[in-house]
């Protein structure tokens, strides 16, 4: 139905920044792009899957309080794209970042259970 492929993870020092991107296809997603909310989430070892940003079609956005400031999301509706610009990245940022989408209405979830499709993860490590 929707397919996520995520990328632009990579090693950077503290301080420096990545932009992540998430494309997504599918029949359902290119007929329906404007009905799904999409976020992104990481994982760093040993700890649970945490909410990092969402975004609707619409452009509204929802931040987790550890990024606001530093980290921003976007969308471009035309190459059903999303991103994760990411500045003054910290050692506490280094995790597995996975791109989510889901079909629901109302507002953005920060709830990992609410999002119905996943990409594979593109990993982001950053030095002390």
């Amino acid at each position: 139905q929707v397919q996520l492929v995520e990328s632009g993870g990579g090693l950077v020092q503290a301080g420096g920044s990545l932009r992540l991107a998430c494309a997504a296809s599918g029949r359902t997603f290119s007929s329906y792009a404007y009905g799904y909310h999409m976020a992104w989430f990481r994982q760093a070892p040993g700890k649970e899957r945490e909410f990092v940003a969402a975004i609707k079609f619409s452009t509204s956005t929802r931040y987790a309080d550890s990024v606001k400031g530093r980290f921003t999301i976007a969308r471009d509706n035309v190459k059903n794209t999303m991103y994760l610009q990411m500045n003054n990245l910290q050692p506490d940022d280094s995790a597995v970042y996975y791109c989510a989408a889901n079909q629901r209405a109302g507002d953005l979830s920060g709830r990992m259970t609410d999002y119905d499709f996943w990409g594979q993860g593109t990993q982001v490590s950053v030095s002390s």
